[in-house]
């Protein structure tokens, strides 16, 4: 077996053992007992008891068929995400054990490089406990990571991960918008003139991730509950004024719109309709003093 891999495992919380036999079912797929106790090298009543142990921690899952048992590993990308949300719960809970002890929680910066490096930032936004706030230029992360909506943005949507978003108004932006009830967002578009931008912002949870695209492919995540505050503070606000703007600029637009043939046909022929006579009755009064 890949010593490795049961490493791995080990420094995970696993012993010798439990690492063998839960790569044994990884490389077997659905098996039974004997065959995974056999690619474990570990003898099969040790091995059953050992599958019972993996199976109340959730690497491996069974079914029985004809009376015997077959054992599944969780896939390795599931587990990934189970303690990356494990440590996620205990970073963000950082700052009150540091309350207990007196100390003051200083913002926690992490650093990323390349396209590697990026996906590792996105992936951490699938850890979100609420909604992802979002300045983004559409066009620009699809160019270095093709795979984007399949890899991330689906996973996301999946997730039930909301987003809002601010994006320039570019044909990407349009083409991202018109699939925003698909993917579990709401885009609002920009014109490019008044959002140049070519970097990311997300704020979630208490933290702000910021990637930039040009020149360097870089990115951080800042982890302060004061920042992301702030940051989500003005993000509203931009929300907010951009939402009213775009109102006003459609009911601009649609009073500037021309008319349409049938509309001015219909407007001349109520113009040329007749005006009814009101009929006033005429009463006669007496206008005698005496």
């Amino acid at each position: 077996m890949e010593i490795a891999l049961i490493e791995i495992l080990k420094n995970l919380g696993l012993n010798l053992k439990e690492a063998k036999v839960y790569l044994a079912c990884i490389e077997n797929g659905t098996a039974p007992v004997s065959t995974i106790a056999s690619t474990a090298k570990i003898n099969r009543v040790t091995t059953y008891d050992i599958l019972d142990k993996l199976k109340k921690k959730g690497l491996v899952s069974h079914f029985t068929k004809n009376k015997v048992k077959y054992f599944n590993g969780t896939d390795p990308d599931i587990l990934l995400e189970e303690f990356e949300k494990r440590t996620n719960d205990l970073r963000t809970a950082i700052p009150k054990f540091k309350q207990l002890t007196g100390e003051t929680a200083h913002p926690r910066v992490r650093y990323f490089e390349g396209l590697e490096g990026i996906k590792s930032i996105y992936t951490d936004t699938l850890t979100a406990k609420t909604e992802i706030l979002n300045y983004s230029n559409s066009k620009e992360i699809r160019e270095i990571w093709p795979n984007y909506d399949k890899e991330y943005v689906a996973k996301r949507a999946e997730k039930r991960i909301f987003l809002k978003g601010i994006c320039p108004d570019d044909a990407i932006g349009q083409k991202v918008h018109r699939e925003d009830e698909k993917y579990f967002r709401r885009m609002q578009l920009i014109p490019e003139s008044q959002l140049n931008i070519t970097n990311e912002i997300n704020i979630y949870d208490d933290k702000v991730a910021i990637i930039s695209f040009k020149d360097e492919l870089i990115g951080m995540i800042i982890e302060s509950t004061e920042i992301a505050n702030s940051q989500r503070a003005i993000f509203n606000m931009c929300w907010n004024h951009t939402n009213v703007n775009f109102q006003d600029e459609r009911v601009k637009n649609s009073l500037l719109a021309p008319l349409s043939e049938e509309e001015v046909k219909a407007s001349i022929s109520e113009i040329s309709k007749p005006l009814k006579k009101e009929k006033k009755e005429l009463k006669e009064k007496n206008l005698c003093l005496f």
